[in-house]
């Protein structure tokens, strides 16, 4: 076993190390990179809230794991030589890959590309027990008409080649109610 342990790469031993350590933070461990930038090592260390966890991963979340997982490696050592520790999150645009991911996007506008090459963009409105995904399809108007909303789908998870969420920009712009004109004189 012991041979085993030192043949893993420096991300999976980090790995080994830390799944607990994040798990008792109460987040899920979402990936390890161990990487050369600049001369030096660069442990960077991505985790995530799991699917029944309604709270974001703020800063103070981060700042809390980052201390626990700091501390699990200077207790362990488990990359040689010194380096430097990135802890964050997933960003808004990486992609839903388990079924976590997809429990977080319900209600948000997703592209799912399926195994068979065919896409559907549209409202993530549900991820159901048997591991499927609902999407209502939503075709975007042209020249100033309203988006066409089609009758719901179903997608096995299983179908899933790759997704992401699409960032929704249609509620940003100038308001309509006058709040531009806020502290003008008339």
């Amino acid at each position: 076993m012991v041979a085993a342990a030192s043949a893993a790469g420096p991300a999976q031993r980090v790995r080994q190390v830390l799944d607990p350590v994040v798990a008792a933070s109460g987040l899920v461990l979402e990936d390890v990179r161990v990487r050369r930038s600049g001369g030096r090592q660069v442990v960077e260390v991505l985790v995530g809230p799991d699917e029944h966890d309604e709270r974001d991963v703020d800063l103070d979340r981060v700042a809390e794991v980052t201390r626990a997982v700091s501390d699990a490696l200077d207790a362990s050592d488990p990359v040689a030589g010194a380096y430097t520790l990135e802890v964050g999150s997933r960003g808004a645009d990486s992609p839903l890959t388990a079924r976590r991911h997809f429990v977080r996007a319900v209600g948000r506008s997703v592209r799912v590309r399926r195994r068979d090459g065919e896409v559907v963009t549209g409202r993530l409105t549900d991820v159901q027990d048997d591991d499927a995904l609902v999407v209502v399809p939503v075709t975007p108007g042209l020249k100033g008409r309203p988006p066409r909303v089609g009758a719901p789908l179903t997608i096995a998870l299983d179908d899933v080649a790759d997704a992401r969420v699409e960032v929704d920009l249609s509620g940003l712009g100038p308001d309509d109610d006058g709040a531009d004109d806020a502290g003008r004189e008339s």
